[in-house]
């Protein structure tokens, strides 16, 4: 064990000072990098994701994500194995993107409300993007086509559910999180019971728990910028010095082999270490490229989320016992289905391109913050009310496949 971890060690110094050597050898590629970085958590990141930080945050305190555990709690279990307290967590992962639905699983796992293999099921499909980045950054500000949004949407988060649904059978053997102990009377009333207990547990006074949650977000959201910054310049400069280059030749062979063309392997290898400069590249990719596939790989990193957001996930779960192979294998599946629902159903998404709704948001790159801060509450509040009715769509699909298995002379 204490050679393994020798190794680990000395592998993980090589690359460090290799990192290092590069930046001083290419210090204006690193200072441009590390610039790009920085806009990017600013005009994107820091105006998507901050404020659900802080409604996360304070929902938990006032007993708001109990709340939802209790009303969702017969339909989560049967279709994903999870606690209903998931389905809220699903609904903001989807409604504000990576990396909330880690940060609020990381909360639940503290407050042992899901066990490990729960907790794994639980990130692994609610690590997505946000609509307002899928829509407004990518679609239109890379792809520069409002009517791309729906196609990639549809594959996203289409894939996510699947992920879902593959992701039950993780950990069968294990024990699940025990229910709640039912009081008397509707659903309903138990789920205000269940709130109104959280909220005094929590114990904190409105003032001090929105200054905490600010606080809080605050930490967090600068982890994030860090984290993209820094590998935003660590492409940079191992692209600089040449390293990537048998990567990319690794990359162009297996998109030749999928039928893709090679001219999108810099796409690729960029959106491996970081969403947003791989999706750029997609997007700015040749004119002469099919459509199809540059929205096939666009869809492939979005799901995938790239090295960085990778990072992120990792440092919100170090705390907890949740391991990090069920999530990676996850992602990487996520990606695969993504980018083969794009290539499959590309011909009948068509139509959803024809017919792009009026209220797809009009994308202001000379002011990208008040862009996303006006579209973000109504965008996401149908992103958020979807993934409920999605929850119920399920739910409902399987109750009326158990009582036609039980008709036809099935056991349970």
């Amino acid at each position: 064990m204490r050679k393994r971890n020798f190794t680990a060690a000395l592998l993980m110094s090589f690359v460090v000072v290799a990192i290092i050597l590069c930046l001083l050898a290419f210090p204006h590629d690193g200072l441009q990098a590390a610039l790009r970085g920085v806009s990017i958590w600013w005009d994107v990141l820091f105006p998507a994701l901050f404020p659900f930080f802080v409604i996360s945050e304070i929902m938990l305190g006032f007993g708001i994500v109990h709340f939802f555990g209790m009303l969702l709690d017969p339909m989560m279990r049967p279709v994903f194995r999870i606690p209903g307290i998931g389905g809220f967590v699903m609904a903001m992962g989807f409604a504000a993107g990576y990396p909330v639905g880690a940060k609020l699983t990381s909360q639940l796992w503290e407050q042992k409300l899901v066990n490990r293999e729960e907790g794994e099921r639980l990130v692994a499909f609610t690590t997505s993007s946000d609509p307002i980045f899928l829509i407004g950054a990518v679609s239109i500000g890379f792809f520069h086509d409002a009517s791309l949004a729906m196609v990639l949407a549809v594959a996203h988060y289409g894939g996510s559910v699947l992920i879902g649904l593959m992701m039950r059978f993780h950990g069968r053997k294990s024990l699940p999180t025990a229910q709640e102990t039912k009081s008397k009377g509707g659903v309903w009333k138990r789920a205000f019971e269940a709130m109104h207990s959280a909220r005094i547990n929590d114990g904190r006074s409105i003032g001090t728990l929105l200054s905490q949650s600010i606080l809080q977000s605050l930490s967090l959201i600068f982890v994030v910028g860090g984290l993209v910054v820094f590998f935003s310049v660590v492409l940079e400069v191992l692209t600089a010095a040449k390293v990537m280059n048998a990567i990319y030749l690794l990359i162009a062979s297996i998109l030749q082999i999928t039928g893709l063309p090679h001219e999108l392997s810099q796409a690729v290898m960029n959106g491996l270490f970081e969403v947003t400069l791989g999706a750029k590249a997609a997007g700015n990719a040749p004119a002469s490229l099919a459509l199809s596939s540059k929205v096939a790989i666009g869809a492939f990193i979005l799901s995938w989320g790239g090295m960085s957001v990778h990072a992120q996930i990792v440092s919100l779960l170090s705390h907890t016992n949740l391991r990090y192979l069920p999530f990676v294998t996850a992602r990487f599946i996520h990606a695969l289905l993504s980018a083969a629902i794009v290539l499959v159903f590309w011909e009948p998404m068509q139509i959803f391109r024809e017919t792009k709704s009026v209220f797809l948001p009009q994308y202001d790159s000379a002011s990208p913050v008040l862009s996303y801060l006006r579209l973000m509450l109504p965008i996401s509040g149908t992103v958020f009310l979807g993934a409920i009715s999605v929850i119920v769509g399920l739910f409902a699909a399987y109750s009326l496949l158990k009582l036609v298995y039980e008709k036809v002379g099935g056991t349970r």
